[in-house]
């Protein structure tokens, strides 16, 4: 933001003029000042006081965007170090971006993070709501919750088929810089996405229907899948905004991924909402 290249090759478009990329990295940046209150919330007296919403809202979206860092970064080293990487076709169709230690340390300082933050929200969590998730899931959750899961679970199948169809090569829907770049490891991410958003229609599915299953996996699961779906369908969203070269064009089978992906996690987290609010402890 402040002008320096360090790490930026030639050629980089985040040389190329224009506000788009000052802004993604200014949010990315403010989103980092918020896990550091968050630090603070979960380790001082105070933070008990905080409004549960206040907390959760962050807490949920930095669950989902990490846990796509936390499973697919280690899964794309795992295939690089194997021999799976990009082969030279791809390697010569990507275009600079960052240099390739700029990802480690990042991603590497995100993984650290997103180990520290849930070593320290799930303490937290269990003192102030324990309640919330202890013993079974219980009676079914009542109208409208249901049918809300079931829109979930019938969205993130489609969603989940096409981000799996790109996983395994597919090019139905992606564009051609896209399909030009295609390796194992861009497939480690897609397969990610797929199955973070099974799991939060499947969660949203299960939690809506209760049962004797122990609430605490059932919740997890939903809210790591939903926050996910939300957090990377938003970004994944608002990263299509920033493309104004036609050679990179957004085909519209992305966009609407994109959206489906953003709409199951929101389902997913109406359901999980009312959940919580129906174990709400009274008196």
């Amino acid at each position: 933001m402040a002008g320096s290249r360090i790490g930026i090759p030639d050629g980089s478009v985040l040389l190329e003029p224009g506000m788009f990329f000052k802004a993604a990295n200014a949010i990315t940046m403010a989103m980092d000042a918020a896990v550091m209150v968050l630090v603070l919330v979960f380790t001082r007296p105070w933070g008990r006081r905080v409004p549960s919403w206040l907390l959760t809202v962050p807490v949920f979206f930095a669950t989902g965007l990490l846990a796509l860092i936390v499973v697919a970064f280690p899964a794309q080293l795992l295939l690089g170090a194997v021999g799976l990487g990009p082969d030279a076709v791809a390697q010569a169709a990507k275009e600079p971006f960052l240099d390739p230690w700029v990802f480690n340390v990042v991603y590497g300082g995100f993984i650290v993070q997103a180990i520290a933050l849930a070593g320290l929200f799930v303490p937290y969590a269990r003192e102030r709501w324990g309640s919330r998730w202890q013993g079974v899931q219980g009676e079914r959750l009542p109208s409208p919750t249901g049918v809300v899961a079931a829109a979930a679970s019938v969205s993130a199948v489609i969603v989940a088929a096409m981000h799996l169809i790109w996983a395994f090569g597919g090019t139905a829907g992606l564009s051609a810089s896209q399909i030009s770049q295609f390796s194992p490891q861009t497939g480690a991410v897609y397969a990610t996405h797929g199955i973070c958003v099974l799991a939060a229609g499947a969660g949203a599915v299960n939690l809506a229907r209760g049962g004797t299953g122990q609430a605490r996996w059932a919740l997890a699961v939903a809210w790591i899948g939903a926050a996910e779906a939300v957090g990377w369908g938003l970004w994944l969203l608002v990263s299509t905004m920033g493309v104004t070269d036609p050679a990179k064009e957004v085909t519209t089978v992305m966009v609407l991924t994109y959206a489906g992906q953003t709409i199951t996690g929101l389902l997913a987290a109406f359901v999980l909402a009312r959940f919580l609010a129906s174990r709400r402890r009274t008196g």
